[in-house]
């Protein structure tokens, strides 16, 4: 009796062990995105000056990405946000990414869209220390997405364009569904959301959440 309580201790402990190997191969580190801009060659010179090039504030997590020191003022029918800042390097147009909260303030209303789809989004006034752009689309809330690699994707058994769903954990424990995988080389492993969402589940930079596969 003693042996087989002894075996079955073991095979319930192995199974904790495995499930909690299991768990941490889908563990995805959280990014929280504030309101951001990012801006073409062509704004940037109007906003900051003709030939003008960002300066780093500080690298980010996805490689070659970087916070810029340089902030603009973003505009809308009915508000605007000060010290909106610039994420570089530049891009072939501009685009604001801000929150649903956001959107009230600013008085408009950007769809739901992956980061470069700006097709049928609204406009806003972006203002620099030298001039002032109107761009005639580009703002958007950015649909929840995962960077990683195309070893990681292997390794969790996803593909690129895959939409999964994960779950939070602590005080607001959660699922968050309609996630977008994003498979690169260039990429690192990371889950982005707006600080709505992050307020929402109580998420903060460097958490984790679970991928659950669907």
């Amino acid at each position: 009796m003693k042996m087989e309580t002894e075996k079955f201790v073991k095979l319930i402990t192995q199974m904790v062990v495995d499930k909690m190997k299991d768990i941490e191969s889908y563990k995805i580190p959280i990014g929280v995105s504030n309101r951001h801009i990012h801006v073409s060659q062509k704004d940037l010179d109007k906003l900051f000056g003709e030939g003008y090039n960002l300066t780093k504030k500080g690298d980010l997590k996805q490689p070659g990405q970087f916070a810029a020191n340089e902030t603009v003022t973003i505009r809308g029918p009915k508000g605007e946000f000060e010290n909106v800042r610039i994420l570089g390097p530049v891009r072939e147009e501009s685009q604001v990414e801000i929150s649903m909260t956001d959107s009230f303030r600013l008085g408009v209303r950007p769809p739901i869209k992956e980061s470069g789809q700006l097709e049928n989004t609204p406009g806003l006034e972006i203002i620099g220390p030298k001039g002032t752009v109107e761009i005639p689309q580009g703002t958007i809330i950015a649909l929840r997405h995962i960077h990683m690699t195309p070893e990681q994707a292997v390794k969790i058994g996803v593909k690129d364009k895959d939409v999964v769903e994960v779950e939070t954990f602590g005080e607001r424990q959660g699922v968050l569904g309609n996630v977008l995988i994003r498979v690169s080389d260039k990429y690192s492993l990371e889950m982005h959301v707006d600080v709505d969402e992050a307020n929402a589940c109580s998420l903060k930079n460097n958490d984790f959440v679970i991928l659950r596969k669907i």
